[in-house]
């Protein structure tokens, strides 16, 4: 790949990248978005997700600021599916992951639920169930507590 097209891809991957962040970021300001509050499993026609506790630090069940989850997945919509896991304080952006779950994935399928900007406290989260063209087959939305 020469120089100036490897360059404009990165541009590109980049763009999009950021277009999703303020996009997320803009609906939960407006206190809109997919899914459903209260956790479970939702289907989008396409498949289903739910939430799955990978590491439970006081052993409660539920998902904690430092907890670590995961998910179980089912579609037929795609071999390559992949979870984007979204968590707002405040109506802001505090953390955001991308996990293929499928094998041959580079990446894992467990999100530490922190980051470098969400260095505490409650948030509410949504995973959505996706394509590789970022289509959301499913989505579950759930509360962390802090």
């Amino acid at each position: 790949m020469k120089g100036t097209t490897r360059t404009f891809v990165i541009a590109l991957a980049m763009a999009t990248m950021f277009a999703t962040v303020a996009t997320g970021a803009a609906v939960a300001a407006k206190g809109g978005g997919k899914g459903h509050q209260g956790g479970g499993t939702t289907s989008g026609g396409g498949g289903t997700i739910t939430l799955v506790m990978a590491k439970d630090a006081n052993g409660d069940g539920l998902p904690n600021w430092g907890d670590w989850v995961t998910f179980n997945i089912s579609t037929t919509a795609t071999d390559q599916p992949w979870v984007n896991l979204q968590c707002f304080q405040n109506g802001g952006l505090v953390a955001q992951g991308w996990d293929g779950f499928f094998d041959g994935s580079l990446t894992g399928r467990t999100f530490g639920l922190y980051s470098g900007v969400w260095k505490g406290g409650a948030a509410d989260c949504t995973a959505y169930l996706e394509t590789p063209q970022w289509s959301v087959l499913a989505s579950t939305s759930f509360h962390v507590n802090a």
